[in-house]
C-alpha cells in the first residue's frame, strides 16, 4: 500500500494514540500535536488526512483498531483469476461486486469512513454497510482497481475483511450478543452487593464509622455500571448530539449520569447515603429488558429467504424434454435454459447460444455485455437475443438476490408513516426532556430525594415504541402472512403504499388472460411442414405468452433447429434466422410485407418467412375464470383501468367484465403505458399496476405499486414491487382489505402506547414511581406492543384461510 502522504516526527504532548486511543508511551511517533503508537495508525492517519477524511475522528474519539505489532496479510492470492471467482458475487467484465466481513466495525466512524472508500480509491464506484451484520458491500470498476487492491486498503485502514472461500456456509445470527450476557452478569453482582451494603441504611442503623465506607465501596462498585453495563446507551446518545438528532436513548443516558452524578455528590459531602441502589437496579433491570426484547425480536423474526421472495421457476433441461424447476431446486450441473428478456436467476457457465446479456439491474450499465461458449454467467442479468443453455455452478443465495430486489435504483420515494413516525420519535424526546426538566425543577426546593427519583423515572418511564416497533413488526408480519398465500412483498414501505391506492390498472395479456388457454385460427398461405418448424423454433425464443402459446401450437417434432441473430422488439414481435432463412412473428407493422398485403384493419400474430406474408393467427383469449367476480369486488373500493399492446378486437368483452365506467386502451407501447400512469399521478391519483413483468418494466417502476403475476416462467423484475403467483390473482381484493385493515393494528398500538405514558408519566412526575419499577415496566411496554402487532395481525390474517 503506497502512503499518500509522508509525515514529520516530533514530539507530542498526547500520550494515547490519536487513531485507536492506545498507549504510545514507548513509541514516539507524532504528526504536530498528534501521537501514534506505531507506524501503522500513523500510515492510516496520513491516508485519511491527505484524502481530507479527518471527520472520521470527529464522529468518535479514538475511532480506530489498532495496528501495533501487526502486518498487512498478504493477499497475492486474490492476484489469481480462480480464487477471484469464487470471492466475488457478481462481474460483467468491467464492474465488481463483492461483499466481505468485517468484525472491526464498531462504531458510526466505522461506517462513515467505510462508505467514503471511494476517496481513497479512484476504483471503487459504491460502498454500503450493513452496521448489524457488520459487513460491507463493494462496487468497483476493474479497469482501475482490483479485488486485492482493495483488500490490502481495507487492511491497511484496520479494516481487514474475514475472506472465506466457502460462500454458502453462513453462520446463523445469534439472538443474543455475548457482551449482552457479560453486561447482565457485572450488573447483576453489582446490584446485589451495592444491596447487601445498603442494608444499615434501610434498617435505619447510623453508623459513621462504617456507613461512610460502605459509600465509597458502592462508588467503586457503581463505576463499572457506569463504563461497561452503560456503554451502548451512552454511545448511542453520544452518537445522537454528534449527528444533531435526538434518540431514546439520549433520555435514558441522561438519568443515569443524574443518579450518579447526585449519589457520589451526597456520599462525599456526607450529606446522604445516595441512590446507587437504585442506579444499580435500574441498569440491572433495563439490561435485561434489553435481552428480553431481543430474544422477543429474534423469535418473531421475519426475515424471509429468497425461497419467500422469488417464487419463480426457471426450465431444466433434462434427457428427454425440458421441466420447470422452482429456483430453490436448482443444483449444480443442471442445465437450464433463459430465453430471450428472461432473468438469470443463478451463476453458471455459457454452454451453448450467443449471450447478449442486460445487466442494468445490477450495475445500472444498460449496454448488453456479450459473453461467449465457456464463459461464465452471473445472476441477475437478462437475456437479449437467442435462447441460452447454461451449466448451473453455483446454487441460488439469498443475500445476492435479495440485494437485486433492493437495489436502491428501484427505490421509490419514502412514504408517509415512515417520516410521521420519524417527526414524532424526534418531537417526543423533546416532550419528555421538558416534562423532566419541569418535574425537577418543581420538586428540587421541596424535596431532593423525590426530585430525582421523580426526574429519573420520568425519563426512564416515557417510551416512544409504538412508533418505533408498531410498524415494522406489525407490517413485517403482514408480509409474512401475505408469503405464506404467495403474494410476495418486497418491504414494509410497500405495505404502506397499497393502504392509499385509489387506481387499479390492469396489463391483459399475461395478466388477466389464462396462459395456458388459447383458441386459436390461423388464416392464410399453406404452411410447410418445414414452415411451421421454423414458426416453432423462433417462437420458442420469446417468454411472451402469445409465443408460448404459438409454440404450443404446433406439435413436436424429432428435428432440432437453433434460432440466430434473434431480436425481440417489446410490443411488436420477434425475428431471427433458422437455417439461414428469415423468420417474422409479431404485429401488421413489425412485417416487411406489411404496406402490400396486410389490409388495413386486420389484426393477429402475423408470420413472415423470408420476406414473404404468409398468412396470420388469431387468438381468442381465455379470461382467467374467476376474472368477472374479483372485478366486481374490486371495483366497489377502486378505479380499474385496462392498457393492452393488443388490438381492441376484445373491447367490447372487456367492457362487459369491468363495466362501462372503466377507461380500456388498446395497441399501447410501453411508453404509452408508462405515460398513463405519471398522468394519472399527476392529477393526484395513487395508482397500482398489474402486468406480467415482460414488457411492463417502465410502467410497474412509474406506478406507486407494481405488481407481476408469475405463472411457470421466470419473469421475476427487480422494478416490481410485489410477486403474486397467477392462482393467486382472484385474492386479489382479500388481499388489499387485509393490508387496509393492517394500519389500525397499528393505530391500536399507538392508542395502547398513549394509555401507557399518560399513566406511567401522571405516577413519576408526582415522584411515587421509583426508577427501578421504571425500569421494569419500559421494555415490558415495548413488548408488550410487539406482541399486541404481531398478534393481532395474525388474527386478521386468518381469514385469508377461508
Amino acid at each position: 500500500m503506497e502512503v499518500l502522504q509522508t509525515s514529520t516526527y516530533l514530539t507530542a504532548v498526547n500520550t494515547s494514540c490519536h487513531h485507536c486511543g492506545e498507549s504510545c508511551e514507548e513509541a514516539k511517533i507524532a504528526i504536530e500535536d498528534k501521537s501514534f503508537c506505531c507506524e501503522g495508525c500513523r500510515m492510516v492517519y496520513d491516508i485519511l488526512n491527505s484524502n481530507d477524511l479527518c471527520n472520521y475522528y470527529h464522529l468518535s474519539d479514538n475511532p480506530g483498531i489498532s495496528l501495533k505489532g501487526k502486518s498487512l496479510a498478504p493477499y497475492a492470492y486474490l492476484d489469481d483469476p480462480d480464487v477471484v471467482a469464487q470471492v466475488i458475487d457478481f462481474t460483467d467484465g468491467q464492474y465488481v461486486k463483492v461483499s466481505f466481513y468485517l468484525p472491526q466495525i464498531h462504531c458510526a466512524s466505522c461506517v462513515w469512513l467505510l462508505e467514503n472508500l471511494y476517496k481513497l480509491n479512484a476504483g471503487i464506484t459504491a460502498s454500503k454497510i450493513n452496521f448489524l451484520k457488520k459487513s460491507i458491500y463493494i462496487s468497483f470498476d476493474s479497469n482501475l482497481t482490483s479485488l486485492r487492491k482493495i483488500t490490502e486498503l481495507l487492511a491497511s485502514i484496520g479494516y481487514a475483511p474475514e475472506l472465506n472461500l466457502n460462500r454458502l456456509s453462513k453462520a446463523a445470527p445469534k439472538a443474543v450478543s455475548k457482551t449482552l450476557y457479560y453486561q447482565l452478569g457485572l450488573a447483576g453482582f453489582t446490584f446485589g452487593n451495592i444491596m447487601l451494603l445498603s442494608f444499615p441504611e434501610y434498617l435505619g442503623l447510623e453508623q459513621e464509622s462504617y456507613m461512610q465506607w460502605f459509600g465509597y465501596i458502592n462508588i467503586a462498585l457503581a463505576i463499572p455500571l457506569l463504563t461497561f453495563c452503560s456503554r451502548d446507551y451512552f454511545q448511542s446518545a453520544w452518537w445522537a448530539i454528534q449527528q444533531r438528532q435526538l434518540n431514546i436513548d439520549m433520555p435514558i443516558a441522561l438519568g443515569i449520569v443524574a443518579l450518579f452524578g447526585r449519589s457520589v455528590f451526597e456520599i462525599l459531602t456526607g450529606v446522604g447515603a445516595g441512590y446507587l441502589d437504585s442506579l444499580a437496579g435500574l441498569i440491572f433491570f433495563l439490561l435485561i429488558g434489553k435481552w428480553f426484547q431481543q430474544k422477543t425480536y429474534y423469535t418473531l423474526s421475519f426475515e424471509r429467504d429468497y425461497k419467500s421472495y422469488f417464487p419463480i421457476a426457471t426450465s431444466v433441461k433434462t434427457e428427454n424434454s425440458v421441466a420447470s424447476v422452482p429456483l430453490n431446486k436448482l443444483n449444480v450441473g443442471d442445465i437450464i435454459i433463459i430465453k430471450n428478456q428472461e432473468l438469470i436467476p443463478v451463476d453458471g457457465i455459457l454452454i451453448q447460444g450467443e449471450a447478449s446479456i442486460d445487466y442494468s439491474f445490477v450495475t445500472g450499465e444498460s449496454e448488453p455485455v456479450a459473453k461467449g461458449i465457456g464463459e461464465k454467467i452471473f445472476a441477475g442479468g437478462k437475456q437479449i437475443g437467442s435462447a441460452l443453455e447454461i451449466l448451473v455452478t453455483r446454487k441460488v443465495e439469498q443475500s445476492y438476490l435479495t440485494q437485486l430486489w433492493n437495489n436502491t435504483a428501484f427505490e421509490k420515494e419514502e412514504p408517509r408513516s415512515t417520516k410521521i413516525a420519524n417527526l414524532f420519535g424526534r418531537n417526543f424526546t423533546i416532550l419528555i426532556l421538558v416534562v423532566a426538566s419541569a418535574t425537577l425543577l418543581y420538586w428540587l426546593p421541596k424535596d431532593w430525594s423525590i426530585a430525582m427519583n421523580a426526574f429519573t423515572a420520568v425519563l426512564i418511564i416515557a417510551c416512544p415504541c409504538a412508533v418505533a416497533l408498531s410498524i415494522p413488526f406489525t407490517y413485517g408480519n403482514v408480509l409474512r402472512v401475505l408469503a405464506k398465500h404467495q403474494f410476495f412483498i418486497k418491504h414494509i414501505n410497500v405495505i404502506d403504499q397499497a393502504q392509499r391506492i385509489a387506481n387499479i390498472v390492469f396489463d391483459k395479456t399475461g395478466t388477466i388472460t389464462d396462459n395456458e388457454q388459447h383458441h386459436i385460427e390461423y388464416t392464410g398461405k399453406v404452411l410447410s411442414a418445414e414452415d411451421k418448424i421454423l414458426i416453432k423454433t423462433l417462437a420458442d425464443e420469446s417468454a411472451h405468452p402469445l409465443s408460448r402459446a404459438l409454440s404450443k401450437y404446433f406439435v413436436s417434432s424429432s428435428t432440432t433447429w437453433k434460432a440466430q441473430e434473434v431480436e425481440e422488439v417489446i410490443g411488436n414481435g420477434i425475428k431471427g434466422s433458422v437455417q439461414a432463412r428469415s423468420v417474422r412473428i409479431g404485429s401488421p407493422s413489425f412485417m416487411l410485407d406489411y404496406q402490400n398485403d396486410i389490409e388495413p384493419d386486420q389484426k393477429g400474430v402475423f408470420i413472415e418467412i423470408d420476406n414473404q406474408l404468409k398468412g396470420f393467427f388469431t387468438f381468442s383469449n381465455q379470461y382467467r375464470s374467476f376474472l368477472a367476480d374479483t372485478v366486481n369486488a374490486l371495483s366497489a373500493n377502486f378505479k380499474l383501468f385496462v392498457l393492452s399492446g393488443d388490438n381492441d378486437r376484445e373491447r367490447s368483452r372487456l367492457k362487459d367484465i369491468f363495466g362501462a365506467s372503466s377507461e380500456l386502451l388498446f395497441l399501447q407501447t410501453p411508453q404509452q403505458k408508462l405515460d398513463y400512469i405519471r398522468n394519472l399521478q399527476s392529477r393526484g391519483n395513487s395508482v397500482m399496476m398489474i402486468g406480467d413483468g415482460l414488457n411492463d418494466a417502465g410502467a410497474l417502476r412509474q406506478s406507486d405499486v407494481g405488481i407481476v403475476i408469475t405463472e411457470d416462467i421466470n419473469n421475476f423484475s427487480p422494478a416490481c414491487d410485489a410477486i403474486l403467483t397467477a392462482n393467486q390473482l382472484e385474492r386479489l381484493p382479500a388481499f388489499l382489505r387485509y393490508i387496509r385493515q393492517s394500519r389500525y393494528v397499528v393505530y391500536g398500538a399507538y392508542m395502547l402506547a398513549f394509555i401507557y405514558n399518560i399513566i406511567g408519566l401522571s405516577f413519576a412526575v408526582q415522584g411515587t414511581l421509583s426508577p427501578v419499577i421504571a425500569a421494569i415496566l419500559m421494555p415490558l411496554s415495548s413488548v408488550t406492543i410487539v406482541v399486541f402487532g404481531v398478534g393481532m395481525s395474525s388474527w386478521l390474517g386468518r381469514k385469508l384461510n377461508k
